[in-house]
């Protein structure tokens, strides 16, 4: 069975290697542990009062001092990319829904993101490298 192959499916890492992000380096690392640091509490703020629009979430992102969605930057805290969850099928049918909440990437430096989500169910930040496609978040879909 081929490692990290989810049970041993044939090709699973290969078919799937487009969701794997880039490495970062330890100083890019670091630098976005600290970023991610400062996003968190926010967003636990925000969860905890109900607000999880993408509207809300940016404007209270923006006053850490990110840049809105823009060219990449080695200056600066980092530039901040705010949307909303996107539409998948239900779990029940397969009719589209659209799930409330927000999706947010922070590119800290050209290698390491700040991702992050919040929801009515949870929020969660994490840190990544970049994927090759999609910059700082995860591929929803193959080719």
């Amino acid at each position: 069975m081929e490692p990290g192959s989810h049970g041993g499916a044939p090709h699973y890492r290969e078919n799937n290697g487009f969701k794997v992000p880039k490495d970062m380096s330890p100083a890019s690392e670091k630098i976005a542990r600290s970023e991610a640091e400062r996003i968190e509490p926010v967003l636990k703020r925000l969860w905890k009062n109900g607000v999880w629009d993408p509207k809300s979430v940016r404007a209270a992102l923006l006053q850490l001092g990110y840049r809105n969605e823009g060219p990449d930057s080695e200056q600066g805290r980092g530039t901040l990319f705010v949307e909303d969850m996107g539409t998948r099928l239900g779990l029940t049918d397969t009719h589209p829904v659209r799930p409330e909440g927000a999706r947010i990437a922070l590119r800290v430096r050209h290698d390491a993101c700040v991702t992050a989500f919040t929801q009515p169910t949870n929020y969660q930040v994490t840190v990544n490298g970049r994927f090759l496609e999609t910059g700082c978040f995860e591929p929803r879909g193959g080719h």
